[in-house]
Formats: structure tokens, C-alpha cells, sequence
């Protein structure tokens, strides 16, 4: 899949928000019909996505609609309104506050028959349900598995904290008391082991204090650190952290690129069809290089270049 180190969030009740957007270096940018955008300014702001993903100036980036939940009276009018009126510039749709396969299912059923209405490829519109409470946690491996439509877990702090009555109004940071572990741990790791064994996508949500930048990077820091993916960003100032952070660093990726050089030519009959090699001190192996192909495949897809060679020993 694409990369999506670093998603940006944009009101889609903002003209001149989604219009700077274009020219953002974040991996994916998700236009906002949920959250962002107050129940009055719902219908013009349908149409201010539908004019912003048609209109030019958008680089590589994967372009998302945020649609408001199914427990709401917007849900099926934002997806008509957005599929048919810019269904060929969407990558995908981001479900909020999903708890259960059947939300999933009701976008997937929605999407498929707008797409056959309006003449678009089936099923290349992508789903990124997003979990944001008790009961969409205790769902995940049925809502990950609900269609091939679903490309990404999403998690959504702010609503999450709520419904599990966490003391703190602080999204991101941990609760005033808990000094001993990471309080999302176990929230994180689920989500991140549903993705993993379903091969999709685990994206990190907001961190809401955006003038703080350094707070941004060490929140990053640990949902990278885990094996996430990539994570929201609420402001240009963090997309540059966000991009960093959930790429490889160039020593990690040239020293991946190494082990599976030296694995693919000592595995060979040329190199002596052998398992388990000396790579200088270290020893490398089949798991080495399954690590190895996750950090390579990831600085591939974030455009690093190589600064090492692998030269096979002489004989």
C-alpha cells in the first residue's frame, strides 16, 4: 500500500484550508464532513469537498473523505453526495465511530452501487474504519475482515478516552495518576495486531496540542516505535515530524537493504546455499531478513536511497 506517515485533517467547511492542502507534503489528506464541521454547515460543506477534490493542483498525496457515523442522519447523504459528485479523485472513505462488520458492510454495499451508477471501477473507492470506542475495539478482527474494501485501522483518541471514562482532557498524554506504563498500550497493540494479521494499515490519531511540536514527536515517536504506520497531524507544522518519524532512518535502511543482499547471495548455490551467514559481526538469517524486507520495503516507499553496497566475500 501507499504510504500514509502522516494524514492531514482538513475542515471541509474551509475553502482555503482544503486549497493549501494540495500543496502539503503529507502522505494522505482527509477532507472532514465528521467532527470539524458544525451540523448547520454539513450540506455546504459536502460541497466544498466535492469542488476541492475536482478542482487541479493535488500532488501524489491519497485523498480521503471523513463521512459522518452511521448513528447519525448524514451518513448516507455524504456518501452519495461525495461519490457521485467526485467519486474518480477519492481514495478512500474514513468511517468514524465504527462498532461492528455491519457499518462496514452497509458503506461497502453503498459505495458499490454508486460506483455502478456512476460508471466508476468497483471496489477501488478504500474503507479506513475508524475505533474510537469499547465495543468498536472488541469488534476489530470482524470489522478488519468485513470486505476487501478496508485498507486501514484508524484509532480515534478523543472519543476512545471518553468511552472508556478516562480521567484526563488531554488527548494523547497519559492520565494525571498513571505513572507506570503507557495507558494506550493495550489499545494501540490491538488495533496494531488486527492490522497486521489482516494486512492493512494501523494509523495513529491526533495529538491536539499542536503548537507543541516536540510533545507531537515523542507521541509519534511511540505509536512508531510499535510498528504503526503513520499518524494524524492537525496543523502544517507537523507533517515534517510525522514524515520523519514513521520512515526509516537511513542507517536502518541501508543496513535492511545489506542483510537481504547478503541473505538472497548466501542462500544461493554461488553463495554456498547456506541458511544462516555472517553479515560482519552479526549473524543473519530467515527471520533477519523478514525483518529486514518491513524496513526496506518502508524506506522504499518513503524514497530513500541507498548509500551502501553489498560485495560478496571473495573466495
Amino acid at each position: 500500500m501507499r504510504p500514509r506517515r502522516s494524514v492531514l485533517a482538513v475542515p471541509g467547511s474551509s475553502t482555503k484550508m482544503i486549497e493549501k492542502a494540495k500543496g502539503l507534503p503529507a502522505d494522505a489528506v482527509f477532507l472532514d464532513l465528521e467532527d470539524a464541521v458544525a451540523p448547520a454547515a454539513k450540506a455546504d460543506a459536502r460541497a466544498n469537498v466535492i469542488a476541492g477534490l475536482n478542482s487541479p493542483g493535488w500532488g501524489d498525496q491519497i485523498r480521503v473523505v471523513r463521512v459522518n457515523d452511521w448513528t447519525t442522519e448524514w451518513t448516507y447523504a455524504d456518501v452519495i453526495a461525495v461519490v457521485q459528485g467526485a467519486g474518480a479523485n477519492i481514495d478512500a472513505i474514513l468511517l468514524p465511530k465504527v462498532t461492528s462488520a455491519a457499518q462496514v458492510i452497509a458503506l461497502d454495499l453503498l459505495l458499490t452501487q454508486l460506483e455502478k451508477a456512476d460508471g466508476l471501477p468497483v471496489g477501488r473507492i478504500g474503507i479506513e474504519p475508524q475505533i474510537e470506542n469499547a465495543l468498536g475495539l472488541r469488534n476489530i478482527d470482524e470489522i478488519a475482515t468485513a470486505g476487501p474494501r478496508v485498507q486501514t485501522l484508524v484509532f480515534g483518541p478523543a472519543d476512545f478516552m471518553a468511552s472508556i471514562n478516562m480521567r484526563t482532557l488531554v488527548v494523547g498524554e497519559q492520565p494525571e495518576g498513571y505513572d507506570t506504563g503507557d495507558a494506550y498500550h493495550h489499545i494501540l497493540m490491538t488495533i496494531l495486531l488486527a492490522a497486521r494479521a489482516h494486512g492493512l494499515q494501523a494509523i495513529d490519531g491526533p495529538y491536539l496540542q499542536i503548537r507543541d511540536v516536540d510533545a507531537f514527536r515523542r507521541a509519534a515517536g511511540r505509536t512508531a516505535a510499535l510498528g504503526f504506520d503513520g499518524k494524524w497531524v492537525l496543523h502544517p507544522s507537523q507533517i515534517d515530524a510525522a514524515n520523519e518519524i514513521f520512515r526509516p532512518r537511513q542507517s536502518d535502511y541501508d543496513h535492511a537493504e545489506l542483510i537481504l543482499d547478503a541473505y538472497e547471495f548466501h542462500t544461493s548455490v554461488a553463495g554456498g546455499a547456506r541458511g544462516a551467514v555472517m553479515l560482519g559481526d552479526e549473524m543473519i538469517d530467515e527471520a533477519s531478513a523478514k525483518m529486514a524486507r518491513v524496513i526496506a520495503a518502508k524506506g522504499r516507499a518513503a524514497g530513500l536511497a541507498r548509500t551502501q553496497t553489498f560485495t560478496p566475500p571473495a573466495d
